[in-house]
């Protein structure tokens, strides 16, 4: 899988995977997979896959910098 590094928000796409998630938070990707289990954590279950919305992730990050 090719790793991306993202350089601002706007680079990201519309919905994100878990690795890319696990890529913008500097984290593993089971780290990234407890995350996006936990409560309040913006994910969607598209069949087998989770993904993460933009927007949502965005405004997570923005909330949980702000406690």
């Amino acid at each position: 899988m090719k790793q991306t590094t993202y350089k601002n928000y706007d680079e990201l796409p519309l919905m994100l995977s878990v690795p890319e998630v696990a890529a913008v938070l500097g984290i593993s990707r089971a780290g990234t997979y407890e995350l996006v289990k936990s409560e309040g954590f913006p994910s969607l279950k598209i069949g087998s896959r989770i993904v993460v919305p933009k927007e949502k992730f965005i405004d997570w990050i923005d909330c949980q910098a702000s406690r």
